[in-house]
């Protein structure tokens, strides 16, 4: 489909469910790997269950919340390759609260992993991305029309909107691009309670009538990270069956 042989992908939250899925595509296509999550053994397992054959897979534990342990990744990948082709931001929280439920400490943990472990990520990778790389930032339907319950997530991930959008002028000049996908609802373990309880009328609303998969996000990640967009940065691709259309 695309050809990554040889590029240094960086994902953070690689044991998520749509991270997982890019990693084992992104292996399939040739390229190695820097995979961080805050559970090393699990982590370790992923990383050994994938194809060994034309690269290499470094893992490393990283709470995105820690900017010295991100920065620390970001080092390890350009001491071990020389650089950076790829950077997927995939750590997120997602958590159930109406907004006077929430603390400030739920308000504040949630801005961590879905907004400081962006910037951090990004910052931390800027110097390092290669002439052609590619950021993809993983943001959330629910950054385009909110979402019930989830109001700091869905701040979040408008941000992450924004925060891409303004990248592009700064790694423009370098030959490097950004951009965004945005999944609805994709069957993994982090929708499994919103699935639960409203399934049924959310494959109602989508034209599509079922939910995507980390594979279909995957691949559109693929794409944004390839050659075959080496003319698009600054977009966000939506990825829901047709349940929201900008």
């Amino acid at each position: 489909m695309f050809d990554l042989t040889g590029k240094v992908a960086l994902l953070t939250g690689a044991n998520g469910g749509i991270p997982r899925a890019t990693a084992a595509l992104f292996r399939r296509l040739g390229a190695h790997l820097v995979l961080t999550d805050l559970d090393p053994a699990v982590l370790e397992e992923f990383a050994k269950s994938l194809p060994a054959a034309g690269g290499r897979i470094l893992t490393a534990r990283v709470d995105v919340t820690d900017r010295e342990e991100v920065d620390e990744a970001v080092a390890m990948a350009g001491r071990e390759f020389g650089g950076i082709d790829i950077l997927v931001t995939g750590a997120g929280l997602y958590v159930e609260q109406e907004v006077p439920a929430m603390s400030d400490e739920d308000w504040r943990r949630t801005i961590g992993v879905n907004l400081d472990g962006v910037f951090y990520a990004c910052r931390a990778a800027m110097p390092l991305l290669r002439k052609g790389g590619s950021v993809v930032n993983i943001a959330s339907m629910a950054g385009h029309r909110g979402s019930v319950r989830h109001a700091h997530y869905a701040a979040c991930k408008a941000a992450v909107l924004g925060f891409t959008r303004s990248l592009v002028h700064e790694l423009s000049p370098r030959g490097v691009r950004a951009n965004c996908v945005s999944p609805g609802i994709i069957a993994t373990p982090m929708t499994e309670a919103i699935m639960a309880q409203n399934g049924t009328a959310l494959i109602t609303a989508t034209p599509m009538k079922r939910f995507g998969t980390p594979e279909e996000v995957a691949s559109v990640i693929a794409f944004l990270a390839s050659d075959a967009a080496a003319f698009v940065t600054g977009e966000t691709v939506h990825i829901n069956g047709g349940l929201y259309m900008d």
